[in-house]
């Protein structure tokens, strides 16, 4: 017999609270065009993408996330000191170590909450409020602060015609708190590694280190480039196209609900062609209200899926109450899949 104790959380876990932070600089397409060779249709027709945001130096990651969580604890109706667990979700936090979290969480005032950064790029978000679910049932954390953000503009190669409109910066969080019916499905998650190749970086950090920058790739003026991320557009289509749609169905499988019993649709916004195609193959109806932030966000990456939310609830296009499946999908490749009800 154990002489362990069981663990004693909350019967279920639901988002009590969401905020987000969108940098003060909005970046027209005129200002890719600077650089590559395109048009404002061709940008439009390709992503759906209009004008993103591009953060400033203050803009820093912590400085964003602190933002748009101060706005998420308050909508939870907490204190900062009730806060667990920080869990944040980026790419763009050039120090690799301590993790960025761990400064969010003191700077917001937690009573020494747990700390941690993940990288699961566009699906980031999904694997941290499945952590948070955990947290909140297992019993470890009574609230858990969730947040995406990214500096993608730092990431960005403005002379690659396949990705320089793609990206934009801001954050976006959510606290997970204890909830005496289901509010958060289960997790439909997963990875395909052998499509890792698909989206990445450009160059590792060590190669800075090695000394040869004979091989490293250079800009128009003959500078070494920092390294971005790059991606095969075609194929990452297809993938999310096809393949994301059967995880969005499986989500709404192990909800145990139709299509029919949803009120809103917030996938990942990577692509208005995809948003799209996976509403047509998954047969949406009408009534659904369907996120397309991305036409003045761009692609966030982590913080896409809590920034369309908050949007959609601030302007009533969305309800508190309503059912909602998520679903975000990028770099690894990684994906992750779930239905919530909006707080």
């Amino acid at each position: 017999m154990s002489k362990i104790k069981p663990s004693k959380g909350a019967p279920y876990a639901r988002i009590l609270g969401v905020g987000g932070y969108r940098p003060t600089r909005v970046v027209p397409n005129e200002v890719i065009l600077e650089k590559i060779d395109s048009s404002d249709e061709w940008i439009r027709s390709r992503s759906g993408i209009e004008t993103r945001h591009w953060a400033s130096p203050e803009e820093t990651v912590a400085a964003m996330s602190i933002e748009a969580s101060g706005k998420a604890i308050a909508d939870a109706g907490i204190e900062a000191a009730q806060i667990g667990a920080v869990v944040v979700s980026t790419v763009s936090h050039f120090s690799q170590t301590p993790a960025i979290a761990t400064e969010i969480a003191d700077r917001l005032g937690t009573d020494k909450a747990a700390a941690f950064d993940i990288s699961a790029g566009c699906a980031g978000f999904g694997y941290g409020l499945t952590l948070a679910k955990g947290m909140v049932v297992e019993g470890s954390a009574e609230y858990v602060l969730v947040i995406g953000v990214e500096r993608l503009s730092d990431l960005t190669d403005l002379e690659d015609r396949a990705t320089a409109f793609l990206f934009g910066d801001g954050a976006g969080a959510v606290v997970v708190g204890p909830s005496q019916e289901p509010a958060i499905g289960p997790t439909v998650w997963g990875s395909e590694g052998d499509k890792a190749q698909t989206i990445k970086q450009t160059v590792s950090w060590d190669r800075f280190r090695i000394g040869d920058v004979s091989e490293l790739p250079v800009d128009s003026d003959g500078n070494i480039k920092f390294p971005a991320i790059t991606q095969e557009g075609q194929a990452v289509f297809r993938w999310a196209v096809f393949e994301m749609a059967k995880v969005a169905q499986q989500a709404l499988d192990a909800a145990g609900i139709t299509s029919d019993d949803l009120d809103v649709f917030i996938p990942h916004q990577a692509n208005v062609r995809i948003i799209d195609s996976m509403v047509k193959t998954l047969k949406l109806p009408e009534h659904v209200t369907v996120a397309r932030d991305i036409r003045t966000t761009g692609n966030t990456s982590a913080a896409s899926i809590p920034l369309a939310m908050e949007r959609l609830l601030a302007t009533g296009e969305a309800k508190s109450g309503d059912t909602a499946l998520v679903i975000g999908f990028g770099a690894g490749l990684v994906y992750a899949a779930t239905v919530v009800t909006l707080p």
